[in-house]
């Protein structure tokens, strides 16, 4: 049965109804978060709220019944996590394998990874780490030398990950390794896996952020044995499957709504008699409204099974140049008029030192500039 047209100028009003749910929900159950953890945005983890989102069907929710799913639409699923970032819901914990891993199983692996955990994911009770990013490759994910050595029943690892988010909370990775020879293809000889960080040979080493906060990690393979069936879609097929899974990395709201605290706060403390304020306001406003429209059209196409991997880039981009910006304009407006530990300053001091990692997540502004200047024709 094919999929309806997607209209992301006019959500269905029916939507409202979903939408009242998801606020009643957090009014509850957030009633008492602080603003400084609020923040934190889609970095804050808590088990028993991931498992309570679950409960209530908002994890997984556009995936088959069989892998324990809702079957809902992606729009849905736009709304019910718009709301949650724009409330700075604690998701960390699930948010990788709802987003991007639990989707990557049911792709490639519909009938022997999918069904043993996505039903898990779904519940709020399995996690998921991105391996990808190494220390001397970045986002240049070509170059990545953690390697596999074939060997009986399956591979032999060696190297290491960097800036892998939550991996010490999480029970699984996705991880991209060189099985092959790059050969005149630099993209090339490289795989996907399934991987256990229980894994005997993996050690996760923390990486404390300037915040103080242990949200990365390092991930070390020593000889580490993965077998045949852990491989993820097909053997060589990884910069393919990559390029597809960074499509769900980098077209969600969370690429621009991670400043959403700061800009509340704010407007809490906003003049109404302010022009320059009001000028401020009006110019964030526009782009998040832009920015919501650009997002929603990704995911429209992801609806229809596409892969838009260059819309998805430039939505990334666009956002957290916009991100990244917001600290400075609150600064501008309030810097030498805020009361010392009162809720707006802690959030600008909190959003401020965390900024610069939003243009590192999900791949840093030159290498999406590069692939968006590649898509267009222009190199």
């Amino acid at each position: 049965m094919p999929l309806p047209e997607i209209s992301v100028h006019d959500l269905d009003p029916a939507l409202e109804s979903l939408r009242a749910e998801v606020r009643d929900f957090i009014a509850t159950e957030l009633r008492d978060f602080p603003p400084r953890e609020r923040a934190k945005n889609w970095l804050n983890a808590n088990a028993a709220f991931s498992r309570k989102l679950g409960a209530r069907g908002w994890i997984g929710m556009t995936w088959p019944k069989r892998y324990g799913g809702a079957e809902r639409s992606m729009i849905d699923r736009y709304v019910v996590i718009e709301e949650l970032l724009a409330a700075g819901a604690p998701v960390g914990l699930h948010w990788i394998a709802d987003r991007q891993s639990g989707p990557m199983l049911m792709r490639h692996s519909p009938d022997l990874w999918a069904p043993r955990l996505c039903p898990g994911i779904a519940k709020g009770e399995i996690y998921f780490a991105i391996g990808m990013s190494e220390p001397d490759s970045g986002s240049d994910l070509a170059s990545v030398r953690t390697r596999g050595v074939k060997v009986e029943g399956g591979w032999l690892v060696n190297g290491r990950k960097l800036w892998t988010s939550n991996a010490h909370l999480s029970h699984y990775a996705i991880t991209l390794i060189r099985t092959g020879a790059a050969g005149e293809q630099r993209h090339a000889g490289l795989t996907q896996f399934v991987v256990d960080l229980k894994a005997e040979g993996i050690s996760i080493r923390p990486v404390i952020n300037q915040l103080g906060d242990h949200d990365f990690n390092e991930v070390t393979f020593t000889d580490v044995f993965i077998a045949d069936e852990n491989i993820l879609g097909g053997e060589g097929d990884g910069w393919k499957q990559v390029t597809e899974e960074l499509a769900f990395e980098r077209s969600g709201p969370e690429r621009y709504l991670s400043s959403s605290q700061l800009v509340r706060e704010m407007l809490l403390a906003a003049d109404g008699d302010s022009d320059r304020q009001r000028v401020t306001f009006g110019r964030i406003a526009a782009h998040y409204a832009t920015l919501r429209q650009m997002s929603l059209g990704v995911s429209g196409m992801l609806a229809r099974g596409d892969t838009p991997a260059l819309a998805a880039t430039i939505v990334k981009d666009v956002g957290t140049t916009l991100e990244q910006a917001i600290p400075g304009m609150a600064h501008d407006l309030f810097g030498g008029d805020v009361a010392p530990g009162s809720d707006l300053a802690e959030v600008m001091h909190y959003t401020t030192l965390a900024a610069p990692s939003f243009s590192l997540r999900g791949g840093t502004r030159e290498i999406l500039r590069g692939i968006i200047a590649r898509g267009l024709g222009l190199r």
